[in-house]
């Protein structure tokens, strides 16, 4: 499971943020300040170093968890192609800031002296991630290890497992807090799920990221919303996408046996989620025998033609 196309394709807020987090770790690690960065009753409510609430969301306090956490956030740039940058930024505000308002009401109802009591870092946004990814990507590979069941999802899992358990109590309690976020932003409190920022402030992430190596072509147009794509458009890319995989059919030889397995409601909904087309989005898991993420890379490279 790779969480769709390599790269930040589609994803400009989540490349934003990655490089932020990358650099700010650095830097103060570089300082040999990342690991005095972490929450405190005596921060908060004595000393009132209300800074340390912003370097929290972006700072990890060490190397490893600098490693899972940029490595999640990468993979959960899946959700930003899904929902669109402008709601994804909506998203990591309200995720973000919930979290820490729950941090900050416990460390003022612990009123705990110890110093650092809250390890720093991303994660209101990373474990709210968790609750789309538990209910919204199927698994699409099941295998066993030893007699134990084990999905493609659960390397995920247990990278969180690993970020969520790194300093013990200190990391337990803001992955709480973002699973409790994420929670909230998932039953729509307020009708976040509907909230949208002009659009000049979602833009201003992808002005702030660095450009891609990885192409010099110029970027891609966004997907319209399904729902407000013309009939035309829809025949236009369903005919590229019989172009395409008739291509695939005819430069492999032998060619591959089409899939006799009626793709799942699941899976189309999964894609039609994403902004595909329902047919073409049918087409292209007949095709990828019902894998949703080889069936989204059809779809990509398809609009790419």
């Amino acid at each position: 499971m790779n969480g769709g196309p390599s790269g930040f394709h589609n994803a400009p807020v989540t490349k934003a943020f990655v490089i932020t987090s990358a650099l700010f770790t650095v830097l103060f690690g570089i300082q040999g300040r990342s690991s005095k960065l972490g929450l405190s009753y005596q921060d908060i409510f004595e000393k009132f170093r209300i800074w340390k609430l912003i370097t929290s969301s972006f700072v990890f306090s060490s190397t490893p968890e600098l490693m899972f956490g940029l490595y999640l956030l990468y993979y959960f740039r899946v959700f930003e192609r899904q929902i669109g940058s402008n709601k994804y930024s909506v998203f990591i505000l309200f995720s973000g800031t919930l979290s820490l308002l729950l941090e900050v009401t416990l460390l003022s109802l612990l009123k705990d002296t110890t110093e650092n009591l809250l390890t720093s870092g991303p994660y209101g946004l990373i474990f709210a991630s968790f609750i789309p990814f538990y209910l919204d990507i199927p698994v699409s590979t099941r295998f066993r290890v030893f007699g134990v069941n084990f999905s493609d999802k659960s390397f995920i899992y247990l990278a969180g497992l690993q970020l969520l358990l790194s300093s013990w109590k200190r990391s337990i309690i803001p992955g709480v807090c973002g699973i409790i976020a994420g929670s909230l932003y998932r039953l729509n409190i307020l009708g976040i799920r509907k909230a949208k920022f002009p659009e000049f402030v979602a833009s201003f992430f992808s002005r702030l990221s660095l450009p891609s190596f990885s192409s010099s072509s110029p970027p891609t147009p966004s997907r319209n919303i399904v729902g407000t794509i013309s009939p035309n458009t829809v025949r236009r890319a369903e005919a590229r996408l019989l172009s395409f995989l008739s291509n695939i059919c005819f430069r492999s030889q032998p060619a591959p046996m089409a899939s006799s397995v009626e793709p799942s409601e699941e899976a189309i909904a999964t894609l039609v989620s994403m902004g595909f087309d329902r047919n073409a989005a049918r087409q292209a898991l007949v095709h990828a025998r019902n894998d949703v993420n080889a069936a989204t890379n059809i779809l990509l490279e398809a609009q790419s033609h």
